[in-house]
């Protein structure tokens, strides 16, 4: 059987990119680059801020939020310790666009690689 690596959650521009760190990385940012996500509670602008950030060189740089209107759902499961179970890529890039549409994200579901847990009265749970 074939099992995917990952289910698609969402896709979404980054947002507000001209006002944070990506143009000290833009020539960094590839399509297929992964990125992080992380909960920023305390931002006065969104009750419900996801920020994204880009690692370079083992440094961290925030390049921008995900949309205000699309982060609720991805801000409490963040707050709730889900942020690993995520994966977040760059999925395109078009800098002849306007600043708030030059980058794309896809948001996927990773698999969960543990074990199946062995059904009640089977050989394996005795």
């Amino acid at each position: 059987m074939i099992k995917a690596h990952n289910l698609f959650k969402m896709t979404c521009h980054l947002a507000g990119r001209q006002y944070h760190d990506a143009d000290l990385v833009w020539e960094y940012l590839r399509i297929g680059k992964e990125v992080r996500l992380e909960r920023d509670i305390d931002n006065p602008h969104d009750p419900y801020a996801v920020a994204v950030i880009f690692e370079k060189d083992g440094e961290d740089y925030l390049i921008g939020y995900l949309p205000r209107g699309e982060n609720k759902e991805m801000a409490e499961m963040l707050e709730m310790g889900w942020g690993c179970c995520y994966r977040t890529v760059i999925s395109s890039i078009n800098p002849e666009t306007s600043p708030e549409h030059q980058v794309h994200l896809t948001i996927s579901i990773r698999r969960n690689n543990m074990e199946k847990a062995p059904e009640k009265g089977s050989k394996k749970s005795k």
